[in-house]
Protein backbone atom coordinates (compact mmCIF):
# COMPACT_ATOMS: atom_id res chain seq x y z
CA UNK A 1 0.00 0.00 0.00
CA UNK A 2 0.97 3.73 -0.87
CA UNK A 3 1.69 5.87 1.80
CA UNK A 4 0.00 8.48 -0.39
CA UNK A 5 -3.80 6.59 0.25
CA UNK A 6 -5.43 8.00 3.42
CA UNK A 7 -4.96 5.60 6.55
CA UNK A 8 -7.50 5.54 9.16
CA UNK A 9 -7.48 5.68 12.94
CA UNK A 10 -10.48 4.70 14.95
CA UNK A 11 -10.07 5.73 18.79
CA UNK A 12 -12.75 3.46 20.69
CA UNK A 13 -13.19 3.70 24.21
CA UNK A 14 -14.00 0.97 25.91
CA UNK A 15 -18.16 0.32 26.84
CA UNK A 16 -19.14 1.27 30.66
CA UNK A 17 -17.51 -0.73 33.45
CA UNK A 18 -18.87 -2.38 36.49
CA UNK A 19 -17.17 -1.41 39.73
CA UNK A 20 -17.08 -4.68 41.69
CA UNK A 21 -14.66 -5.16 44.40
CA UNK A 22 -11.67 -5.39 42.00
CA UNK A 23 -8.55 -3.98 40.43
CA UNK A 24 -8.82 -1.46 38.27
CA UNK A 25 -7.92 -3.36 35.04
CA UNK A 26 -9.43 -6.78 36.08
CA UNK A 27 -12.82 -4.24 35.87
CA UNK A 28 -15.57 -6.21 33.91
CA UNK A 29 -18.70 -4.61 31.51
CA UNK A 30 -21.68 -3.91 33.16
CA UNK A 31 -24.78 -5.29 31.73
CA UNK A 32 -25.24 -1.87 29.39
CA UNK A 33 -21.68 -1.80 28.29
CA UNK A 34 -22.13 -5.57 27.29
CA UNK A 35 -25.30 -4.37 24.96
CA UNK A 36 -23.59 -0.70 23.48
CA UNK A 37 -20.30 -2.83 22.65
CA UNK A 38 -22.39 -4.73 20.28
CA UNK A 39 -23.82 -1.64 18.91
CA UNK A 40 -20.80 0.35 18.68
CA UNK A 41 -19.50 -3.00 16.64
CA UNK A 42 -22.18 -2.98 14.07
CA UNK A 43 -21.89 1.00 13.68
CA UNK A 44 -17.95 0.33 13.24
CA UNK A 45 -19.03 -2.60 10.53
CA UNK A 46 -21.78 -0.24 8.71
CA UNK A 47 -18.73 1.89 8.48
CA UNK A 48 -17.16 -0.32 5.86
CA UNK A 49 -13.71 0.06 7.16
CA UNK A 50 -11.64 -3.25 6.73
CA UNK A 51 -9.32 -3.06 9.87
CA UNK A 52 -5.69 -4.25 9.42
CA UNK A 53 -5.10 -4.22 13.08
CA UNK A 54 -6.67 -3.74 15.89
CA UNK A 55 -4.94 -2.69 19.05
CA UNK A 56 -6.42 -3.47 21.81
CA UNK A 57 -5.61 -2.41 26.02
CA UNK A 58 -5.45 -5.34 28.30
CA UNK A 59 -7.61 -4.18 30.64
CA UNK A 60 -10.82 -7.01 30.91
CA UNK A 61 -13.15 -3.75 29.92
CA UNK A 62 -11.39 -3.11 26.46
CA UNK A 63 -10.70 -7.15 25.82
CA UNK A 64 -14.57 -7.88 26.77
CA UNK A 65 -15.61 -4.37 24.93
CA UNK A 66 -13.30 -5.38 21.74
CA UNK A 67 -15.17 -9.15 22.02
CA UNK A 68 -18.24 -8.05 21.60
CA UNK A 69 -17.69 -5.48 18.53
CA UNK A 70 -15.69 -7.00 16.61
CA UNK A 71 -18.43 -10.21 16.58
CA UNK A 72 -20.25 -7.64 14.57
CA UNK A 73 -17.89 -7.35 11.72
CA UNK A 74 -17.27 -9.04 8.71
CA UNK A 75 -14.06 -9.86 9.21
CA UNK A 76 -12.01 -9.87 12.06
CA UNK A 77 -8.83 -7.86 11.66
CA UNK A 78 -5.20 -8.98 13.16
CA UNK A 79 -5.57 -7.89 17.08
CA UNK A 80 -2.66 -6.92 19.20
CA UNK A 81 -3.17 -7.11 23.11
CA UNK A 82 -0.90 -3.80 24.24
CA UNK A 83 -0.56 -3.31 27.56
CA UNK A 84 1.10 0.20 27.07
CA UNK A 85 -2.78 1.15 25.93
CA UNK A 86 -3.72 1.29 29.88
CA UNK A 87 -3.15 4.59 31.50
CA UNK A 88 -1.81 6.05 28.60
CA UNK A 89 -1.48 9.36 27.69
CA UNK A 90 -1.88 10.96 24.48
CA UNK A 91 1.41 10.98 23.62
CA UNK A 92 1.82 7.75 24.13
CA UNK A 93 -1.07 6.46 22.37
CA UNK A 94 0.82 8.57 19.30
CA UNK A 95 3.78 6.42 20.12
CA UNK A 96 2.29 3.49 19.65
CA UNK A 97 0.46 4.35 16.50
CA UNK A 98 4.01 5.83 14.77
CA UNK A 99 5.43 2.03 15.48
CA UNK A 100 2.47 0.53 13.25
CA UNK A 101 3.98 -1.00 10.22
CA UNK A 102 3.49 0.78 7.05
CA UNK A 103 1.39 -1.76 4.77
CA UNK A 104 -1.06 -1.67 7.66
CA UNK A 105 -3.67 1.32 6.39
CA UNK A 106 -6.46 1.32 8.78
CA UNK A 107 -6.02 1.10 12.49
CA UNK A 108 -8.80 0.30 15.47
CA UNK A 109 -7.42 1.04 18.86
CA UNK A 110 -9.74 0.20 21.65
CA UNK A 111 -8.28 2.36 24.82
CA UNK A 112 -9.20 4.46 27.59
CA UNK A 113 -9.95 7.83 28.56
CA UNK A 114 -8.79 10.16 29.28
CA UNK A 115 -5.72 9.79 26.60
CA UNK A 116 -7.97 8.19 23.80
CA UNK A 117 -10.33 11.98 24.01
CA UNK A 118 -7.25 13.93 24.19
CA UNK A 119 -5.32 11.86 21.18
CA UNK A 120 -8.55 12.46 19.28
CA UNK A 121 -8.44 16.55 20.10
CA UNK A 122 -4.65 16.37 19.31
CA UNK A 123 -4.20 14.26 16.02
CA UNK A 124 -7.00 16.81 14.81
CA UNK A 125 -6.53 19.31 12.75
CA UNK A 126 -9.82 19.54 10.57
CA UNK A 127 -13.32 18.01 10.63
CA UNK A 128 -16.02 16.99 8.03
CA UNK A 129 -19.59 18.08 9.16
CA UNK A 130 -20.27 18.57 12.74
CA UNK A 131 -17.91 15.86 14.36
CA UNK A 132 -15.89 18.14 16.13
CA UNK A 133 -19.00 20.24 17.23
CA UNK A 134 -20.62 16.69 18.72
CA UNK A 135 -17.67 15.28 20.23
CA UNK A 136 -16.89 18.87 22.57
CA UNK A 137 -20.47 18.62 23.27
CA UNK A 138 -20.72 15.18 24.08
CA UNK A 139 -17.24 14.03 25.51
CA UNK A 140 -15.84 10.82 24.92
CA UNK A 141 -18.49 8.82 27.20
CA UNK A 142 -18.33 4.71 27.19
CA UNK A 143 -18.05 3.16 23.49
CA UNK A 144 -17.75 6.42 21.70
CA UNK A 145 -15.55 6.34 18.93
CA UNK A 146 -13.56 8.98 16.95
CA UNK A 147 -12.83 7.93 12.97
CA UNK A 148 -9.84 9.98 11.70
CA UNK A 149 -7.87 10.06 8.45
CA UNK A 150 -4.21 11.30 7.45
CA UNK A 151 -2.11 10.42 4.55
CA UNK A 152 1.68 9.35 4.81
CA UNK A 153 3.53 6.83 7.21
CA UNK A 154 2.63 5.89 10.21
CA UNK A 155 5.38 7.52 11.41
CA UNK A 156 4.50 10.75 10.38
CA UNK A 157 1.93 10.96 12.30
CA UNK A 158 1.72 13.76 14.86
CA UNK A 159 -0.51 16.37 16.02
CA UNK A 160 -2.90 18.10 14.16
CA UNK A 161 -2.43 16.38 10.55
CA UNK A 162 -5.44 14.16 10.79
CA UNK A 163 -9.01 14.83 10.08
CA UNK A 164 -11.93 13.86 12.23
CA UNK A 165 -14.37 12.26 9.77
CA UNK A 166 -16.61 10.71 12.30
CA UNK A 167 -17.67 10.64 15.92
CA UNK A 168 -20.03 8.39 17.28
CA UNK A 169 -21.54 8.02 21.00
CA UNK A 170 -24.30 5.46 22.19
CA UNK A 171 -26.42 8.35 22.85
CA UNK A 172 -25.85 9.62 19.29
Amino acid sequence: MSVAEPRRIVLFRHAKADWPPVADHERPLAERGRTDAAVAGRKLADSAIAFDLALCSTATRTRETWKLAVHEFPQRPKTVYEERIYEASPGELIALLNETPDDAQNVLLVGHNPGLQAAAEILTGSAEGDARERMKRRGYPAAAFAVLSFTGSWKSLEPGVATLLDYWAPSE
